[in-house]
């Protein structure tokens, strides 16, 4: 029963860019390579029933776009400030490419890390933030880091995210985990200096910590709203929030770092305020695995994501990879699949990462293909941000070609349209928008679909439904005809 594919349903999939973990394959690489790369991915996450990417576009104060403020990654180009060659945007490529299969594309940010391998004589390009205000870096390990105490370098990293959700059609900002850095035995983030200038009413460097996140991810919250109010924003946190053993409201886990005390990211303050729209706990734990269970994981995030939107990450990353011996079970992703599918709350999943798809461990991308994801799902709607459906389209013709019906639409004066549905059936039935009689899914606003599977004589009825990008459906508009042209098909 829970392999069955819900009609709603977020499938995403993150593309790790930060040492071409996925995207490219290796930095510098010509363009036309990159996008071939690129396509290809998505035609295989399109094969294998995916409806979002989550591309991370800003992995170290850097940009796999086209940025006003921070220079082209060097995971790109193989130099840091260096433009792919020949010159596209690759942001502007990707959404495009995503859209054009019918997924969302979820733009990923790591807001506050500003240099991998900061090593002595690490280069950094005139325009990295680490050049042009080093006073608001820190080095930490072998890491750089924006210091989110520092008002200044807050708001810079938030008009940062707000040039990317102005110039470009994504449909969501999107942070990991990463706020404050995981904790480094024997060493202290070295925020100091910021503390004293900035943090005179806190007495604990941990909740002022916590307050320049929560100031954050709220005026970002805002800015959204004001600027963008269509746009989505969601947060990947780690797993645990917070241990019961030290707060009665956290979950049943012994986890040795917790997003409210290792990382200073509240989660479910901004869940239970409505700062955010969606979170996507990392749930990189196995069904049955002691010190955080993934199955109490799924329960506790269900009680407290507040009427947003909630899916899981997973982790195939770790099949047949892990000394948790349920990891060497073909059945372990399937099994959370299926207990996010039970779930009352829970609405999707999102899989790190997509080089795992290719690898297939244990057979777990085939067990999307062929059964779990076998149908199409919608990602869900989020009714807080866009309640109202689009028009119907306003003008729907048909007609028998020699290769099939003809479905035609105009559709103008319907701009909150993103894509239509096209549902159809025989003889004296009529079709339902539901998964069972739809066709086809077209984003062309002024185009036609070509039903090739007709038989002559046989009377086919159509159902044509506006979608918003929110994934509001509208009425349908209802044509019918025999068909009579040709002898496509006979019975």
């Amino acid at each position: 029963m829970w392999g069955q594919s819900p009609d709603r349903e977020f499938r995403g999939m993150w593309i790790a860019t930060v040492k071409n973990i996925d995207w490219p394959s290796q930095a510098g690489l010509p363009s036309p390579i990159q996008q071939k790369e690129l396509t290809d991915l998505l035609d295989s996450l399109q094969t294998h029933g995916f409806n979002a990417v989550i591309l991370q576009i800003r992995p170290a104060g850097d940009a796999l776009y086209d940025s006003p403020f921070e220079p082209w990654s060097e995971w790109l180009t193989g130099r840091q400030g260096q433009a792919p060659r020949p010159l596209y945007d690759p942001l502007e490529f990707a959404v495009k490419e995503a859209h054009k299969r019918n997924m969302e594309l979820h733009a990923w940010i790591n807001p506050f890390r500003a240099g991998m391998d900061d090593v002595p004589g690490k280069w950094f390009a005139s325009n990295h933030v680490a050049q042009t205000h080093p006073e608001w870096t820190l080095k930490y390990g072998s890491n750089r880091y924006i210091d989110p105490g520092i008002p200044a370098a807050r708001e810079y990293v938030m008009d940062v995210v707000m040039d990317i959700a102005n110039r470009y059609d994504v449909d969501a900002i999107h942070f990991d985990d990463y706020f404050y850095p995981y904790a480094i035995a024997g060493q202290e983030f070295p925020d100091t200096l910021s503390y004293r200038q900035f943090g005179g009413r806190y007495l604990d460097i941990d909740a002022w910590r916590r307050n320049n996140i929560d100031e954050f991810i709220l005026q970002l919250h805002n800015r959204i709203l004001a600027e963008r109010p269509d746009l989505q924003f969601g947060i990947s946190p780690f797993g645990v929030w917070r241990n019961q053993a030290d707060d009665p409201l956290g979950s049943a886990t012994r986890a040795g770092i917790t997003s409210y005390d290792g990382l200073h990211a509240d989660i479910r303050k901004w869940l239970r305020l409505g700062w955010i729209d969606y979170v996507a706990p990392q749930l990189y734990f196995s069904i049955g695995f002691a010190p955080a269970d993934f199955a109490v994981l799924l329960e506790w995030w269900q009680r407290n994501s507040f009427g947003k939107n909630l899916y899981i990450g997973h982790s195939p990353y770790k099949i047949n990879n892990n000394a948790d011996p349920n990891w060497t079970s073909s059945r372990e992703i399937p099994r959370q699949i299926e207990a996010v599918r039970r779930s009352s709350t829970a609405k999707g999943s999102i899989f790190f990462s997509a080089k795992w798809l290719k690898a297939n461990p244990l057979g777990w991308a085939d067990s999307l293909q062929n059964h779990y994801y076998q149908q199409y799902s919608f990602p869900p709607t989020m009714t807080w941000l866009d309640p109202t459906p689009p028009l119907p389209p306003a003008q729907v013709e048909i007609g028998a070609a020699k290769e099939g019906m003809e479905i035609l639409w105009i559709d103008a004066r319907n701009p909150d349209a993103a894509y239509y549905c096209i549902y159809r059936a025989e003889g004296k039935e009529t079709p339902l928008p539901r998964d069972s009689d739809r066709i086809g899914i077209s984003r062309e606003q002024g185009s036609f679909f070509l039903d090739k599977d007709v038989y002559f004589g046989k009377k086919y009825s159509y159902l044509i439904t506006a979608r918003d990008k929110h994934h509001n459906e509208s009425d349908g508009y209802l044509v019918s005809k025999r068909y009579w042209r040709g002898l496509l098909r006979q019975k």
